[in-house]
């Protein structure tokens, strides 16, 4: 993930993995759990001090009792009654599994523990894969809710609402009442529920089963067309997730889906109305709407709507102060927008500016020179880029101004123009934009430029200005002029070259500097000299070598530079191909107008665009208080915590993809792909599913701290595993302040930034910040920060006696409430670990878990929560189990 800019170097890993879930029938109700765990399954039982056994575990036919072969036991001993289960837990969320020395080898997913006996014992098992845990899980819990009784339920649970919902819509198409109907009608069918599915698929899953039964012609029955849709349109990892919320039924009611919205969508003020709205917008059932109940396709319909996009929606409006300075704000910015192809001999062409302005851009560039018949013309100098006339270019900016943000666009004007023709400029800017242009000279009592909010509709010339004291219609100025130094090497000597062309001096006219009102163009001189007498209208350009050396070598002075004065950064002369810097490096130094060239793709642009997108895709975004604030200090070279943010742990589980499209232009391995995902934050990268676009299940999960989230970007990116070189599927950037948490898809988009129909990655998101010392899993009840190696907020001493004397009586609060902070997120994680949980769950997910231990054997309450209080508090009843007791303490600490 980016978080400052800096990107490890990819391990380029091969890795093989085969899915080891049936491929002849998808699990997608209790009965099929049950029925694979009678078959049994080979799994690894851990115990204490790293032993491990491979054990053969199966459900006794009765459904009385849990068998494992072979054991030294003898036969009766070697199991475990079902009714003697209290709980099954999911992860490695066990003292055995915490301890255990394999505990960094063993997939958190792969995990779970049989929680047995009236003493809790736990029997602590490895599944083969995520998928074989989760049949074990789901079966279990059924038969604990269920007992003897678990067939009836599930009998009487077979003519589900799905069945009759498919009975229902297969009736309607059956017009003749044949009984029977074409399998293109089929095929459409079940396509129009599904619209991600391939026909050919559909297609061939009928004609298999077709097959099967040794059948001729192609008509398709109502049993045949019910089972080819729970075979192809049940995503099990979505019928898991439902039934590990729905209390082991085959739907969800709103009680149900409102414990889901608040524990795991962190969704506040959740009644049963919203449940019941939620289920009538997308249960498909009739009778599931009228019940309230949500099956297994409401769910999914659910689940992939926007409602879960992983995109906070408070971010697709503007949501951020905008009556800040200008430059509290990283502005979008593109860098010689009228090119469309490389900046040396590509076309120029006013559709750039098009593009541009309709992404947001809020910064764009003017490279202007005399043209013929007195009409001055844009293009790139010193090269062999085409020409567009400048008149021609305003018109299209008039246009397109504020088509996609009605705050204040940039016009960078880069003028090589004679005296004659400046003249000609300036009366189609006047004629043409009239009004929008802000001419209203600065105010020179303030200390900042004016807000976003304060030049709406506004648009703002950036260029040469003469000097207070010229009094004649002409004066000249420094030329800086970036197409010169196309033809300049810019190496170790680049920084001295581009101010050797200090020297260089042009005519301008009156009427142009008198355009030019609050970004007027100076050349940077060092920090020092600027903290004196740069005032706060002037704007420097650093060419990206400069900035880069400045980035490296005065961080700091960079960032506080930053606070006062608007930065332009633009790439470096040498990328004639017009590939982009990568803009983090800038942006952590507070630069705000950092320009792109808009017209090449790829992960450069994909920061960039993803970044905009975090404030209604406005083109401002405000940055980091710490980059803002008078007193603060942020230096941008930071790697470890920032003084005064707390850092966050972002968790990510990438649990499954949908419809991944064959890469562009790969044809050696026909329609099969080999997905597997990186997430960008520093990267990880997940295994590579074999010969699976359509569904594959990852079930991977990772971690990371962010130091400072405000500047975080998360990328999701979806690669086909080739021998020669991987090739690009999908990606999505998303800022780490956009996300949303709990269950999420999210949608792919193509190189260009076009959305991939259908395809996107399902995934969890949890964010906590969980502080401790040791391995991350051992960041609990093991191992904890001493208070002495905590890290407090400290003060910078500014040599100034009576400020720095105020703030030294800041210091131990400060310290006293970090003390608060981090004892109780330690207790927090205590909490959690003696409720069977990871750190990464909520207080909500641990009532919940806890919700089946409070009651006795014969239904008597052991734990009573008073919510008279403020805060709800547990009360013991009578004699209740050890374990209990640690929890009831644990949650009183915290």
């Amino acid at each position: 993930v980016y978080q400052d800019g800096t990107k490890q170097k990819r391990e380029r890993k091969k890795t093989v993995s085969f899915s080891s879930m049936p491929t002849e029938k998808k699990i997608s109700s209790a009965s099929d759990c049950i029925n694979a765990m009678v078959e049994g399954s080979e799994l690894r039982k851990i115990r204490s001090n790293s032993r491990v056994y491979h054990r053969y575990f199966l459900l006794d036919a009765d459904m009385q009792s849990l068998r494992w072969e072979p054991s030294k036991k003898d036969s009766e001993k070697a199991k475990i009654d079902i009714k003697s289960i209290k709980e099954v837990r999911t992860g490695k969320n066990t003292d055995i599994f915490r301890s255990n020395g394999i505990y960094d080898q063993i997939s958190e997913d792969c995990a779970f523990s049989i929680i047995y006996g009236e003493n809790y014992e736990s029997l602590d098992l490895v599944a083969n894969s995520a998928d074989v845990a989760n049949i074990w899980v789901t079966g279990l819990r059924y038969l604990i809710s269920y007992g003897k009784h678990t067939l009836d339920m599930i009998e009487s649970t077979q003519d589900n609402m799905r069945t009759s919902w498919l009975s229902q819509m297969f009736s309607e198409s059956d017009v003749d009442n044949l009984g029977h109907i074409p399998l293109c009608n089929a095929v459409q069918f079940i396509k129009d529920l599904n619209p991600g599915l391939k026909t050919n698929k559909i297609e061939l899953k009928f004609k298999e089963l077709h097959r099967s039964k040794e059948k001729t012609g192609t008509e398709v029955t109502k049993e045949e067309f019910i089972e080819v849709f729970h075979e192809l349109c049940t995503r099990p990892e979505i019928y898991f997730l439902l039934v590990q919320f729905s209390s082991n039924k085959e739907f969800l009611d709103t009680k149900d889906l409102m414990m889901f919205l608040e524990a795991e969508q962190g969704m506040a003020h959740v009644t049963e109305e919203i449940s019941l709205e939620i289920i009538q917008k997308y249960e498909p059932a009739k009778e599931g709407q009228e019940k309230g109940c949500l099956s297994i396709d409401g769910f999914t319909n659910y689940l992939t709507s926007p409602d879960c996009h992983i995109f906070d929606p408070e971010h697709k409006k503007v949501c951020q102060d905008m009556k800040q300075p200008l430059s509290h704000y990283f502005i979008n910015s593109s860098h010689n927008t009228y090119l469309i192809e490389d900046q040396f001999r590509g076309p120029s062409d006013i559709t750039g500016y098009i593009r541009a302005l309709k992404m947001g851009c809020r910064s764009v560039e003017l490279d202007v020179w005399d043209g013929p018949d007195n009409e001055p013309v844009i293009y790139t100098g010193h090269t062999m880029t085409s020409q567009i006339v400048f008149r021609s270019v305003i018109d299209i900016i008039n246009k397109y101004a504020f088509f996609a943000s009605e705050y204040p666009l940039i016009l960078c004007l880069e003028n090589h123009c004679s005296i004659k023709q400046q003249k000609v400029m300036v009366q189609h800017m006047k004629k043409i934009l009239g009004d929008k242009l802000h001419t209203q000279s600065p105010n020179i009592e303030e200390s900042y430029l004016p807000s976003p909010e304060s030049l709406k509709g506004k648009i703002l010339i950036k260029a040469k200005k003469l000097s207070s004291n010229c009094s004649g219609l002409e004066g000249d100025v420094t030329d800086e002029d970036e197409g010169a130094e196309m033809s300049q090497r810019v190496g170790k000597e680049g920084v001295e070259q581009q101010n050797s062309m200090t020297g260089k001096r042009f005519q301008l006219c009156k009427e142009l500097s008198e355009l030019v009102s609050i970004c007027k163009s100076v050349q940077f001189k060092e920090f020092q000299v600027s903290f004196q007498l740069q005032k706060y209208w002037e704007v420097c350009s650093f060419n990206e070598v400069l900035a880069s050396k400045y980035a490296n070598e005065n961080p700091g002075d960079f960032v506080n530079y930053n606070k006062r004065f608007l930065a332009r950064v633009f790439p470096s002369p040498m990328r004639i191909d017009s590939s982009n810097m990568n803009p983090q490096d800038f942006w952590k130094c507070g630069c705000q107008i950092v320009a792109m060239n808009f017209q090449t793709p790829g992960l450069m642009m994909d920061l960039n665009i993803g970044w905009f997108r975090q404030n209604g895709n406005c083109g401002y975004v405000l940055r980091p208080a710490i980059m803002r604030e008078e007193v603060s200090f942020f230096s941008a070279n930071t790697k470890d915590t920032v003084p005064g943010v707390s850092p966050q742990l972002l968790h990510i589980k990438i649990i499954s993809g949908q419809n991944f499209p064959k890469p562009k232009g790969s044809g050696a391995k026909g329609d099969v792909v080999d997905p597997y995902v990186y997430v960008e934050i520093p990267e990880q990268r997940t295994k590579t599913m074999h010969q699976n676009g359509d569904n594959p299940i990852f079930d991977e999960s990772f971690e990371f701290q962010i130091n400072l989230p405000e500047l975080a970007m998360v990328r999701f990116v979806v690669l086909d595993d080739d021998y020669i070189g991987d090739e690009f599927i999908g990606q999505y950037t998303i800022p780490f302040e956009c996300l949303q948490t709990g269950y999420r898809h999210v949608p792919l988009q193509s190189l260009t930034g076009e959305t991939l129909a259908h395809a996107s990655l399902f995934v969890h998101v949890a964010i906590t910040n969980r502080r401790g010392g040791g391995k991350p899993h051992k960041r609990g009840l093991s191992v904890r920060k001493g208070k002495k190696s905590r890290e407090y907020a400290s003060m910078r001493t500014l040599w100034i006696k009576t400020i720095d004397e105020v703030f030294k009586n800041a210091l131990q609060p400060i310290r006293d409430a970090t003390d608060l902070r981090e004892n109780m997120q330690n207790a927090v994680v205590s909490f959690k670990e003696l409720c069977g949980l990871s750190p990464v769950a909520n207080l909500m997910q641990c009532i919940l878990a806890l919700s089946m231990r409070l009651v006795g054997p014969d239904n008597t309450p052991l734990v009573v929560l008073n919510l008279s209080d403020q805060y709800p508090t547990m009360e013991l009843q009578g004699i209740v189990p050890e374990v209990l007791k640690k929890i009831v303490t644990a949650y009183d600490m915290v």
